[in-house]
């Protein structure tokens, strides 16, 4: 019997009566995950703002900021794979919680003490983007310990659809914030975030398996090949990861100079910068809401192709933003843009997670993610030298015209022949 007509036969699990907000164990992680959310949501608006406003720091020193959160994923991005299928997850995201909320309470210490530097600030982005690589690779492995694998789609949902939220609320609270009390003090709120996310991982009360050992004897580097080898030889993981890749240079490249353009040369205040950048992804909470109804609907392999349609196209409206009603190209395009891109992600990150055995979950993730995101330190300092030579709107202009163009690359793997992307592996 194949896997597709045993996938065609198998009778779903009874759903859980109220849902996944029913679930304890869930409910915590949810919880931590939204505060934590929002707190870096914050601090994605507030570290630029402290460098802009507080430091006078260079167009180029900003999308360096930016490069340096993300640098990680190229430079420790594999091995935290394999390691991660080797040890519990939980223990893992409490200890990169703590450290990132270490991180982050330097910066108004150091503030206080007049103390701060843009390099303080890039030894915080870097460390942040470190613990950030062990904390999202452990999390999509931790998911489905703790849920049944038809609760996966929809933990997925509830996951992208608030951390999209945070997209609106963190920016808009950035900007009230350093509005009425400074930037660095909203850098604050993003320490105590990383706290509450721990004590929240804390109180999960389900025991989490402990990883099978590997079959005969194993090195680092030989799981680490296994894991490459299964995403280069997997066609629709392969075409995720260089959509995924090549969509991540255009979205990177203009909001790595968004808010230099927006402050700088739209001459807006930083707390209708945030707000703004706020408005501009609210359309990622209704993708994220509506990515399992479009799944099922559509078909998850349409729903991916419908997705990434509206992360290109309509990023071209962002560089017709500009001051006073002009605006308004921005809130739009950003809408349709983040739309497109919580879509993708639920479903892409709900494929991923059932259709990859999961003792190679962590490696296979990586794996992808190393692509995905080892391209947005490189595209933050292309934007940066682009902005220096061109002037932000220059380098918002040559993005957002290549964001358009990536759809294409789905249409090159097999997903155009497809309604639903496969169960399991051939």
């Amino acid at each position: 019997m194949t896997a597709a007509t045993r996938t065609q036969i198998r009778q779903p699990a009874p759903r859980r009566p109220g849902g996944l907000f029913r679930h304890r164990d869930f409910r915590l992680l949810w919880t931590g995950q939204t505060v934590s959310a929002v707190g870096s949501n914050v601090t994605a608006v507030a570290l630029p703002l402290v460098a802009v406003a507080v430091l006078d720091a260079t167009t180029f020193q900003v999308a360096v900021l930016t490069a340096a959160a993300w640098l990680p994923w190229l430079l420790a991005g594999l091995p935290a794979g394999a390691w991660v299928d080797r040890v519990r997850r939980r223990p893992v995201m409490i200890a990169c919680d703590l450290a990132s909320a270490a991180l982050f309470l330097s910066v108004p210490a150091a503030a206080l003490l007049d103390l701060l530097t843009v390099g303080q600030l890039l030894v915080v982005a870097l460390g942040a983007g470190l613990a950030r690589v062990f904390f999202e690779t452990a999390d999509q492995v931790y998911l489905p310990t703790l849920l049944r694998p038809e609760e996966v789609p929809e933990g997925n949902a509830k996951l992208h659809a608030t951390q999209t939220a945070s997209y609106l609320v963190g920016p808009g609270l950035a900007g009230l914030i350093a509005q009425l009390a400074g930037a660095v003090t909203a850098v604050l709120l993003d320490a105590v975030s990383f706290l509450v996310s721990a004590l929240c991982l804390r109180g999960i009360r389900a025991v989490e398996p402990r990883p099978g050992r590997p079959d005969g004897p194993s090195s680092l580097g030989r799981e680490v090949a296994d894991g490459l080898r299964f995403v280069v030889r997997d066609p629709y993981l392969r075409a995720m990861t260089l959509f995924g890749a090549a969509s991540n240079i255009g979205l990177t490249g203009y909001q790595a100079v968004l808010v230099v353009f927006l402050v700088r040369s739209a001459g807006l205040p930083p707390g209708l910068v945030g707000l703004l950048i706020g408005l501009a992804s609210v359309g990622g909470i209704v993708g994220a809401s509506l990515a399992t109804r479009l799944a099922r609907r559509l078909g998850s392999a349409r729903a991916m192709l419908l997705a990434a349609a509206l992360t290109g196209p309509p990023a071209l409206l962002i560089p017709l933003a500009g001051p006073g009603v002009r605006v308004v190209w921005l809130v739009l395009g950003g809408a349709l843009v983040s739309l497109g891109v919580a879509v993708g992600n639920v479903v892409k990150g709900s494929f991923r997670q059932t259709y990859t055995p999961h003792r190679l979950l962590g490696r296979v993730t990586v794996s992808m993610q190393l692509l995905n995101y080892g391209t947005i330190p490189l595209a933050a300092m292309f934007a940066g030298v682009l902005g220096t030579a061109w002037g932000p709107a220059g380098a918002i202009r040559l993005m957002t015209a290549w964001l358009a163009l990536t759809p294409l690359l789905l249409l090159l793997g097999p997903l155009r022949r497809r309604r639903d992307l496969p169960a399991s592996p051939p």
